[in-house]
């Protein structure tokens, strides 16, 4: 048998490249969260689980912005970004965007008070007016990433993302650095309008036809078969006598009441693609109208997928959402 002795060189530089390969595979990835939050509570539990993963060391959140135009969104953003330790994180305001009605779940935990007057929940911006505006934090917050590196979730309107193509220099900026886009939107299991996309269809439309990289969508019907449960709130928040979640939670409607985890679902996915939690389409091409509908073309060439969710995955995947978002402090 004839041994092969490669030369010290060789072998260093092959030993080097295997563990940068490894770093890098180790390397928490940057996530960008847009939401509408306040137009419904899954976005507070999918902000919650965001948390969750960077603690585990999963993902750095590097901004968050907002695509509902009441002050009280952003507020909320940064009061829960607080509560998680993290108050650096930069948070994005829409400008002249849509659903600017006021919401309970989010006012009410940022007005709340001790008996001394003192906030409950302390936070940076003292009104959505003070948080910079969303298109220019995203351009600024993807320029400082590694190519290739951006994962993006997409859990409200399509708003910012959209008006961040309008810009030949900022089309080419998403190109580089972003490597996936996972977003609720569409319904592909029936042909009705989805609340996301019929908020600002428009917006849908560009987003679809222009995006330059990949999209996975998680529809309408993926969220509505994994309902997130009262009595889980009231037990697995149960660590601390003051969650921003659970009072957002409760706020929203009357308890008990259990709700659908659409915003959950394209966190989970974007963040443990391999994670076996679901299935997923053939490539192809998504298209909005403008009634908020979408459709899905197969096409071995296109970009676009949306998740697919089987009885046997149900059961995992929602305890793992609820795991995530109700984890405690420090865990």
């Amino acid at each position: 048998m004839r041994v092969h002795h490669w030369p010290a060189a060789t072998t260093k530089l092959a030993i080097a490249l295997m563990l940068s390969a490894a770093s890098a595979m180790a390397q928490p990835v940057p996530v960008i969260f847009d939401t509408d939050m306040g137009n419904d509570v899954d976005d507070a539990l999918a902000l919650a689980m965001l948390h969750a993963l960077q603690s585990r060391g999963e993902c750095r959140l590097i901004a968050v912005t907002v695509t509902k135009a009441n002050p009280w969104s952003a507020v909320y953003v940064d009061l829960v970004n607080t509560f998680y330790g993290r108050a650096d994180i930069p948070v994005g305001m829409v400008s002249g965007g849509v659903t600017p009605d006021d919401s309970a779940m989010i006012r009410q935990p940022a007005q709340r008070r001790r008996p001394d007057g003192s906030l409950v929940y302390p936070r940076r911006l003292g009104s959505g007016g003070e948080a910079p505006e969303a298109v220019a934090l995203l351009r600024r917050v993807l320029s400082a990433e590694t190519d290739g590196s951006v994962v993006i979730v997409q859990v409200g309107f399509s708003t910012n993302l959209a008006r961040l193509l309008d810009d030949p220099a900022d089309l080419g900026l998403v190109r580089r650095k972003v490597r996936l886009l996972s977003m609720m939107a569409g319904n592909f299991a029936h042909s009705i309008p989805e609340f996301n996309v019929q908020q600002d269809p428009a917006s849908a439309r560009k987003l679809f036809d222009r995006w330059p990289g990949e999209i996975v969508a998680s529809g309408y019907e993926i969220g509505t078969r994994l309902m997130f449960p009262a009595a889980r709130i009231e037990r697995d928040f149960a660590w601390t006598r003051d969650h921003p979640v659970a009072d957002a939670y409760r706020a929203y409607k009357p308890m008990p009441y259990d709700r659908p985890t659409w915003d959950l679902t394209a966190v989970l996915y974007a963040l443990r693609p391999g994670g076996g939690y679901f299935g997923i389409s053939p490539p192809g091409r998504i298209t909005a109208d403008d009634t908020g509908r979408t459709a899905f073309v197969q096409d071995p060439a296109g970009r676009h997928r949306y998740l697919i969710l089987d009885d046997a995955q149900c059961a995992r995947t929602l305890e793992t959402m609820i795991l995530l978002a109700s984890q405690p402090l420090g865990k």
